[in-house]
This record gives structure tokens, sequence and C-alpha cells, in this order.
């Protein structure tokens, strides 16, 4: 049955043309027996109606004109009614469901009109006015039904339409809401990173660069950086697989969860990670510590962690830095100076302190992120110098 449905659903013409054979039987079988006029005129008229039922859908304004004109026909001509008639009926409610809007209520007029022009045309001398009115009143209920009901399945289908089309743009906006994430992540993981291979690379280069000089000389120091280098290579690699791992769908760190990001806390670890690797660093906390949104804590942590870095690359020998936290009522300060001299082309050349290098960049889209401002530049006297405010609430 269900296969014979679809079929059915998928050929609307064999479904109609089925109606309109039978309707065109009824009608043969019906003038046989009684006769509604002159073979001649009734049996194409009669059949230019079966013809509307047959092609009501592919058609339904012109089917409408044509069973017009068979109506007006069978007036002028004194057919009398007949079943072939009930094709008006179907077209009627045909136009109401799907055809144009002056169709539909050229339809309404021409249905509520047919059955008191057919009482006048045919009247009956042997019922009352009383009995005459309600008659036609009867036959005029069908044709309202049929519009009535043909109005409601446009309606209808207009508000699934509607629906459909609603559930769709909705979709869009989804993926296109899911790229704009997708894109947001992608970025964030290319901060991450950065951070990360500058921050860490940048320790092991200078502990090679230090194990290569005292080789020689003092093999256990050298022996001591090698070991350095090793253990913040592995801190590398680890850190670089829980960013990348967020890349792949469903793969997850040991344990079934991907590492914790870095906070506030976290960050008096990488001062002595510095003071260890040769950077004297001065680190001091003001206000009261509290907790702070997530986004805040790991902006506060990469700041620090790439000024730092910066320090190393660029402070040239003897270079010193100095970290302040401090803790206001509606937001977090941070304040990163050294005292390097390092050359000033190597700020250029390598895209450091001049506003144009990917650090800085990377520090400024951070601090945008989350609200906040970011001061940076050189200190009177040498050195840089690294300012910013991160408020507890985004601004807006």
């Amino acid at each position: 049955m269900q296969r014979l449905y679809d079929f059915l659903r998928r050929h609307p013409m064999w479904v109609d043309g089925s109606w309109a054979v039978v309707l065109l039987g009824i009608s043969v079988v019906s003038g046989a027996s009684g006769g509604f006029g002159h073979p001649a005129v009734a049996v194409p008229l009669s059949l230019l109606l079966c013809l509307v039922v047959a092609l009501r859908r592919r058609m339904p304004e012109k089917m409408l004109l044509l069973a017009t004109a068979v109506g007006l026909a069978q007036l002028i001509t004194d057919v009398e009614m007949g079943p072939f008639d009930f094709a008006m009926l179907v077209i009627v409610y045909t136009v109401a469901a799907e055809g144009a809007r002056w169709a539909s209520r050229f339809a309404l007029v021409a249905g509520l009109c047919a059955a008191p022009v057919a009482h006048l045309r045919w009247p009956n001398g042997q019922t009352s006015v009383a009995a005459g009115i309600a008659a036609t009143v009867f036959m005029t209920v069908p044709f309202a039904l049929a519009w009535v009901l043909g109005d409601s399945i446009r309606t209808r289908r207009a508000y699934f339409a509607q629906l459909e089309e609603r559930a769709a743009r909705l979709e869009r906006e989804r993926e296109a809401q899911s790229k704009v994430a997708v894109a947001a992540e992608r970025a964030r993981i290319a901060r991450e990173l950065h951070d990360v291979v500058a921050h860490n690379v940048s320790v092991m280069v200078v502990q090679a660069d230090g194990a290569a000089y005292v080789l020689d000389a003092a093999p256990d120091q050298a022996k001591k950086a090698l070991e350095t280098i090793s253990s913040t290579g592995r801190q590398a690699l680890a850190e670089m697989r829980r960013l990348l791992g967020v890349l792949r769908t469903g793969e997850h760190e040991e344990g079934g969860e991907y590492v914790p990001q870095p906070d506030v806390q976290q960050i008096e670890d990488l001062v002595e990670q510095c003071r260890g690797h040769g950077l004297p660093v001065d680190f001091k906390v003001e206000g009261t510590p509290r907790p702070l949104p997530s986004g805040v804590e790991l902006t506060a942590y990469r700041i620090v962690q790439e000024a730092l870095t910066n320090t190393r690359k660029h402070g040239g020998p003897n270079a010193g830095a100095s970290v302040r936290l401090v803790y206001f009522d509606d937001g977090l300060g941070l304040l990163v100076e050294d005292d390097g001299k390092g050359a000033p082309h190597e700020l250029y050349e390598e895209g450091g302190f001049d506003g144009q290098g990917h650090g800085l960049i990377g520090m400024r889209e951070r601090v945008g992120m989350v609200g906040g401002t970011l001061d940076a530049g050189p200190r009177p006297g040498g050195g840089f110098r690294i300012s910013a405010l991160l408020p507890l609430k985004p601004a807006g």
C-alpha cells in the first residue's frame, strides 16, 4: 500500500485521469437512463468537464475558465444539470488550493452564483418559493465548502513552506556560525602555538648556545643545560599535542580530558622557570588574589610568557626583568619590564617590539578579546615595558 501511495503521489495526473474516466462513465449511464438534453450537445459538454477534472492540477486557471465556458454553454443550450457538473465543485476546490489569487476569487463568486442561476434557468414549478430558495441555498453550500476547504489547504501549505524556509535559514545560519567558531578556534590555536613555540624554543636556543660555550671548560654546566633543553622540549611537545589535539575530532588526552589551560597561579612557576634558565626576574603580586574568568587568566599568563620570551631574545646579555600583578576591584593589572640593552636593529628585523611583530599583535588580540587595554613601548634609558589592564567584565 505504501508503494502504491508513493506512486500515486508521484503521478497525480493518473489519479485525476482515473477520476475523470469514472465521472464520464457515471454521466454516460445517467444520460442513457434519463437524458440531460440533446446528445449532440450534452456529450461534448460532459467530455469537456471530464477534461477539466483530468487537467485540473496541471493548468488550474485555464480549466476554471473552461468550466465557466461549459457552464454558460450549458445554460444557453438547455442541457440540464448532471453528474458531470460535479467537475465544477472539483475545479473550485483546486483553484482555491493551488491557483492564482484572482482565479480563487473568481471561482468563489462563480460557485456562489451557479446554484441561483441554475434555479432560474430550470425552475421547478411544482415547488413553493420557500422550497425553491431552500433548494438553492442547499446547492450553494457545496461550492462554498469546496472553496473554504481549498483555501485552508492553501494556507496550510504556505504555513509549512514558511516553516521549512525558516528551518533552512536557521540551518544556514548555524553552519555560518559553526564556520566562524571554527575560524576563531583555529586563530586561538595559532596564537597558543606561537606562544608555546616562541617561549620554549627560545629557551632551548639560549641553553644550547650556553652549553656549546662551556662544553670544554665546564662539562657539568653543559650537562645541566642539555637537561634543561630536554625538559623544555618535552614540555613544548606536550603542550603542542594538547593544542593540536583540539583539531582532532573525538581524540582526547590521557584520562579522557584535555590538559587545563594555564592560569594566573602558574605565572609564578613560569617566573621560576625563567630564573632557572638564567634570566633574573623580580616577581610581585599586589592586592588580594581571587578567582578570575578563565579568558582573563589565560590572557595574563600568555602576556607574561611572551614578554619574558622577548626579553631573552632581544634583551641582550645580563638583562633582567620584573613582573607585577595588581588585583583591582574591577580587573587585573599587568606590568612587565626589562632593562635589556639589545641592539635596536634586532627589534625590527626579528619582529620584536616595533609593534609589527606577531608577538605584540597576538598580545593585542588577546587583550582585545577580553575587552582590555595594552600599552607597549621602550623604557626611558633602555629596556622595554608592557602594561595591560584586563577587566573582569568585557566592555560593552
